[in-house]
């Protein structure tokens, strides 16, 4: 379920009401963790934390007129997702997430390759993904992100 909402507020205004709280909480958790530099956005129908064109010109491989995505919050039909960028390219990281993940949360992970999906949303790990959201700086994306994409 793909939003339409062209600001962040006015996606959250949108979402039905027993998403609206912990989706706020999960866009703060990652806002007040995150190393300086990212910006957040709207973007593919989600809140979205990038890499701006003013600190990463070449844009997004798919589109350079994108700024380079990291960190997408979205709330679908059945689940909340989280797709983590760095997850998908960084096998180090992945291997840390797995890990924390399985000590931190009873139920088993939910995950495709950057995305993490939390069917119940009093079952989110915000301590985790606090931690997840300052592993990396920008500048540590921008150098994964040129390595796993050729660029």
């Amino acid at each position: 379920m793909r939003s339409t909402a062209i600001t962040v507020t006015n996606y959250l205004q949108q979402l039905p009401p027993d998403r609206q709280v912990p989706m706020e909480k999960l866009r703060a958790t990652i806002a007040e963790n995150l190393p300086s530099g990212f910006t957040e956005t709207m973007g593919y129908g989600m809140i979205g934390f990038v890499v701006p064109h003013e600190l990463y010109s070449a844009g997004y491989h798919c589109d350079p007129k994108l700024p380079l995505p990291f960190i997408n919050i979205a709330s679908q039909k059945h689940f909340i997702a989280l797709y983590h960028m760095g997850l998908y390219a960084d096998t180090e990281l992945l291997e840390w997430f797995t890990s924390e993940y399985s000590k931190q949360v009873p139920t088993k992970l939910d995950m495709g390759k950057s995305g993490v999906r939390f069917k119940k949303p009093e079952r989110i790990p915000f301590a985790l993904i606090a931690e997840l959201a300052g592993k990396m700086t920008v500048q540590d994306w921008v150098e994964r992100y040129e390595l796993s994409f050729g660029r």
